[in-house]
């Protein structure tokens, strides 16, 4: 089962050009006729306007050299890279710096991705600066996409880690549950981490069985979405519930409860946001149902930024 269009954050709109990572010459001159995306404590620069946009940087305006940098790829021909800035308060620009999370159902697909792609390499840089095998300080190879320890030579790459998450039905009713640091009212799929030595289905399986108690079976992959706050990839699935009863049975959510279409239609409940691969599982089963539409019969909720860990 596939689904017929890109998630929010999904395909960065740029050629990565892996093979030149390692390409000293070509990465000097590319640093010199780039673009550059500057970050500061995890804000993108975008431009002042109301419907905001990246506010790329020519490479004059990156002051010396920065302690974390990162190759991005190639935007239509040009180089692009993103920038740590240090310091306790922004440079003056000409624009703004913003939390994607708070600002990214205002911006293009497109810009999103590049942006959510260049702060996730830069928080991976600012978390990996010791060595976990020796503890010895670590520097930046391959044009930020690796780094290498001082000490024991090991090499670390930017980690991602899976996560499921799933929309669970009985044929006409779903399975949503909310966290108590949700918003009042929200309730969304079922999701979790994936753990050491285990399948994606299994982890459906699990996930869905330890926070509400329901037992599933035709577990079917739909589409993944990169959520990089730090570093998460959703794995989205759908599968069929072989029991009704439910039962919180560990402290990640505070309420759980069937749901038909109407119930969501008449607004029982405070969907995820638009730009979430939950409401992306949702909608593919509301939209199963002849006549019916999830997004022209309910409003999503807003998208709420929350700490990272």
């Amino acid at each position: 089962m596939s689904a017929a269009r890109s998630n929010f954050l999904a395909a960065a709109p740029l050629d990565r050009v892996g093979h030149l990572r390692r390409d000293e010459a070509w990465l000097a001159a590319a640093r010199g006729r780039g673009d550059w995306i500057a970050v500061w404590r995890r804000k993108v620069l975008v431009s002042a306007e109301a419907s905001p946009r990246p506010l790329f940087l020519a490479a004059e305006a990156v002051a010396g050299e920065p302690q974390d940098w990162v190759l991005l790829g190639e935007r239509t021909g040009v180089p692009c890279f993103a920038f740590a800035l240090a310091g306790e308060e922004p440079p003056e620009t000409l624009g703004r710096f913003e939390d994607i999370r708070s600002i990214g159902e205002q911006l293009e697909p497109d810009d999103a991705a590049l942006l959510a792609y260049a702060r996730a390499m830069l928080a991976w840089h600012e978390h990996h600066r010791h060595c976990s095998r020796c503890g010895a300080p670590t520097h930046s190879i391959e044009a930020g996409h690796a780094r290498k320890c001082s000490g024991c030579g090991a090499k670390h790459f930017p980690r991602v880690d899976p996560a499921i998450i799933v929309l669970v039905a009985d044929g006409e009713r779903c399975l949503l549950g909310r966290q108590p640091a949700w918003p009042p009212g929200r309730y969304s799929t079922i999701a979790g981490f994936v753990e050491p030595g285990e399948s994606l289905e299994d982890a459906v399986a699990r996930e869905v069985a330890e926070e509400t108690g329901v037992r599933v079976s035709g577990i079917e992959y739909h589409s993944s979405q990169p959520w990089p706050f730090p570093s998460s990839l959703m794995l989205g699935f759908v599968a069929h519930a072989t029991t009704e009863r439910i039962t919180l049975r560990d402290s990640e959510l505070e309420d759980a409860r069937w749901l038909s279409r109407d119930d969501i239609a008449a607004g029982e409940v405070l969907l995820p946001p638009r730009v979430s691969i939950a409401w992306r599982l949702i909608e593919h089963w509301f939209d199963a149902a002849p006549g019916r539409s999830l997004a022209g019969e309910v409003q999503a909720g807003p998208w709420i930024a929350r700490p990272e860990p």
